[in-house]
């Protein structure tokens, strides 16, 4: 059961850069400025996932900052799946990962 829990964060971690380089590619702006939105957005939130969020991350956190670090690079995600006019999916985001990463802590993961 947590190696089906794991695959699911994973794939929500995906779809976590997927949403904010959806909500860039769909900005009314020039070219560029999608571009750069589009590119940027998954990019960063990428960063500051390996830095602070990931098994493996450059800055150890305590458990209780490492969760509230994921939740708010879920929170940004879904905040920007909704400004590019997909609320409902954006609300999926954030509660299927709210119910895997409890899953996963009844499971025994730490964090």
């Amino acid at each position: 059961m947590k190696v089906i829990l794991l695959a699911l964060a994973f794939l929500l971690e995906l779809a976590l850069l997927v949403a904010a380089g959806w909500w860039g590619f769909t900005l009314d702006a020039g070219r560029p400025v999608r571009l750069l939105a589009g590119l940027g957005a998954p990019l960063l939130i990428a960063v500051v996932w390996g830095l602070f969020c990931s098994p493996r991350a450059t800055v150890a956190l305590p458990a209780p900052a490492k969760l509230a670090a994921q939740a708010a690079c879920f929170v940004t995600g879904a905040v920007l799946l909704a400004l590019a006019g997909r609320p409902a999916p954006a609300v999926l985001l954030v509660a299927l990962w709210a119910v895997d990463k409890t899953l996963l802590r009844v499971a025994g993961d730490p964090v």
